[in-house]
C-alpha cells in the first residue's frame, strides 16, 4: 500500500503513450539488419510485417509513399538492412519500426536466387528462339511501356516520329524502379494486351545498378511476359546483366534508340522500296506484255493459214467434184459413146469390106458366089439396123435431143460456164440461154436460192 508522501498522480494511457514517443524520439535514422517474416499488403497500400534474428522480433511497417522509392520490395526469408525510426502507435499499443529505405545485405545470395530463377525458367523453354514471336514489319500503333517522365520517354517518342512521322504511340505509365515496380510492370502489360491498341510492346528504362535493376528480375514480371499476346521488345539500358525480362522477352535492345529503330522502319526507305517494287513489276510486266502480244501473233498467224486451209480444201473437193460431175455428165457420155460407134463402125467397116473382098473372090472363084453375096447383105442391113437403133437411142439421150422437150442450158455470158444453181448467178449479171432451137441473151433481174 502506498505511503501518502509516496503517492503521485497516475498517468493517463495517452500521457504514458506520449511519454514513450518522447523517449523513443532519439531513435531516429537507425539501422536494423533482420530476416523478413509475414510480409502483407494493406489496403492503403502500405506494408507490414516483421524483422526478427534468432532471438527476437519487431514490427515493422514501410509505408506506400516510402515503397515507391525502396529499390526492391523484401519478401519472407531474405534479409535486409532497413533503415527507419523507432515508433509507438497509442491507439494500437503497438512498438514498430517505420521503414524508409531497403537495402541488399547479402547481394550474393540474391543473385543466387535470381539464377535459380533463370534455371526454372530455362528448363521450361521460356528462353528457346522458337518461342519468342515475331516483331511485325509495320505495326500500326506501338506501346510503350517505361516511366511517363525523363529522357527514355522522350527518345522513343523522338526516334520513332524520326523514323515514321505518323505512327501511332501509345503511353502506358509504369514504375520502374522500387518495390511496386514488379506489379505496375505486370499489370501494365496485362492491360495492353486486353485493349488491343497496339501491335508491339516496348519496355524501357535507363539502365542502373543490379539493385535498381532487380524489377525486371522478378518472376512476376517474367511471366507477364511470357503470358503477353503482343510481341515485347525489351530496352533497359546499357547493364553489366542481363535481366530476365531480357531473357524472356521477343526481342532486346540495349537503349531506347536502339528499339525505336528496331521496331518501326524508315518511311523514307519504304517508300524507295516501294517505288523500285513498282518500277520492277512495271518493267516485268511490259516484258510480259511483249511475250504474250508476240505469242498471240504467232497464233494469230496460226490461225489465218488453218482458216486458209479450211476455205481451200472444200474449194479443192468443189472443183474435183466439178470434174467429176462432168465426166458423168450426158453429153460426155453421148460424146464417148458416139466416138465408141463411130470406132466399131469403122472396125465393122473394114471387116465387112475384108470379108466381102474376099467372098467376093471365092465368088467369082466358085459358084456360090450370089448365095455368098446375100448373105453378105443381109448380115450388113442387119448390122445397119442396129446401127441405127444406137444412133436413135444416143440422139434421144442427147443435150439437143432433151432441149427440144423444153428444158434450156443457161451459161455465164462472160466465161461460157453453166449455170447449175441459182446460187452461181448474180443480179444483172449477163447470161446466154440455149433453147432447142436457137440461143437467149439475157440479164439477171432477181436471185432466189
Amino acid at each position: 500500500m502506498l505511503r501518502p508522501e509516496e503517492a503521485q498522480r497516475p498517468f493517463t494511457v495517452t500521457e504514458l503513450a506520449n511519454e514513450i514517443r518522447r523517449e523513443l524520439r532519439p531513435l531516429t535514422a537507425l539501422l536494423v539488419k533482420g530476416e523478413v517474416s509475414g510480409m502483407k499488403r494493406g489496403t492503403a497500400g502500405h506494408y507490414n510485417f516483421s524483422i526478427q534474428d534468432g532471438l527476437s522480433r519487431l514490427d515493422a511497417v514501410l509505408f506506400a509513399d516510402d515503397s515507391r522509392r525502396v529499390t526492391t520490395l523484401p519478401e519472407d526469408g531474405q534479409v535486409f538492412i532497413f533503415r527507419g525510426r523507432v515508433d509507438f502507435f497509442g491507439k494500437t499499443g503497438r512498438l514498430s519500426f517505420i521503414v524508409d529505405q531497403v537495402e541488399f545485405d547479402d547481394v550474393g545470395k540474391l543473385r543466387a536466387r535470381l539464377e535459380e530463377l533463370k534455371r526454372r525458367l530455362e528448363l521450361e523453354g521460356a528462353f528457346d528462339a522458337n518461342r519468342k514471336r515475331r516483331l511485325p514489319f509495320l505495326p500500326h500503333t506501338v506501346a510503350l511501356l517505361t516511366s511517363p517522365t525523363g529522357a527514355v520517354i522522350n527518345d522513343l517518342q523522338e526516334t520513332i516520329w524520326d523514323r515514321y512521322p505518323n505512327m501511332g504511340i501509345v503511353v502506358y505509365p509504369v514504375q520502374v524502379q522500387g518495390a511496386g515496380a514488379p506489379m505496375s510492370v505486370a499489370r501494365a502489360l496485362r492491360r495492353c494486351n486486353q485493349e488491343g491498341l497496339a501491335d508491339v510492346i516496348v519496355l524501357a528504362r535507363g539502365g542502373g545498378s543490379f539493385e535498381e535493376m532487380y524489377a525486371f528480375n522478378t518472376e512476376l514480371v517474367a511471366r507477364a511476359i511470357l503470358e503477353s499476346r503482343l510481341p515485347v521488345v525489351t530496352a533497359l539500358g546499357h547493364t553489366s546483366d542481363r535481366t530476365v525480362a531480357d531473357l524472356v522477352g521477343d526481342a532486346e535492345c540495349r537503349t531506347p534508340t536502339e528499339a525505336g529503330a528496331r521496331v518501326v522502319p524508315k518511311k523514307a526507305d519504304l517508300l524507295a522500296s516501294l517505288r523500285e517494287r513498282e518500277r520492277r513489276i512495271e518493267r516485268e510486266i511490259g516484258q510480259r506484255f511483249s511475250q504474250e502480244n508476240d505469242r498471240l501473233n504467232t497464233y494469230r498467224m496460226r490461225l489465218v493459214r488453218l482458216l486458209a486451209n479450211l476455205v481451200q480444201r472444200p474449194a479443192d473437193r468443189l472443183a474435183r467434184a466439178q470434174t467429176d460431175l462432168a465426166k458423168l455428165s450426158p453429153v460426155h457420155q453421148i460424146e464417148r459413146r458416139e466416138q465408141a460407134l463411130r470406132e466399131q463402125q469403122r472396125r465393122l467397116h473394114s471387116a465387112l469390106t475384108l470379108r466381102l473382098q474376099m467372098s467376093q473372090s471365092r465368088l467369082n472363084a466358085t459358084r456360090g458366089r450370089e448365095r455368098i453375096e446375100r448373105a453378105l447383105a443381109n448380115r450388113f442391113a442387119e448390122q445397119g439396123r442396129k446401127l441405127e437403133s444406137q444412133h436413135q437411142r444416143l440422139v434421144a439421150l442427147s443435150p439437143e435431143s432433151v432441149l427440144t422437150r423444153g428444158y434450156s442450158i443457161t451459161r455465164d455470158a462472160a466465161s461460157g460456164a453453166i449455170l447449175r444453181s441459182a446460187a452461181e448467178a448474180a443480179v444483172q449479171q449477163k447470161v446466154t440461154i440455149q433453147l432447142g432451137s436457137g440461143k437467149l441473151a439475157g440479164r439477171v433481174e432477181e436471185v432466189s436460192p
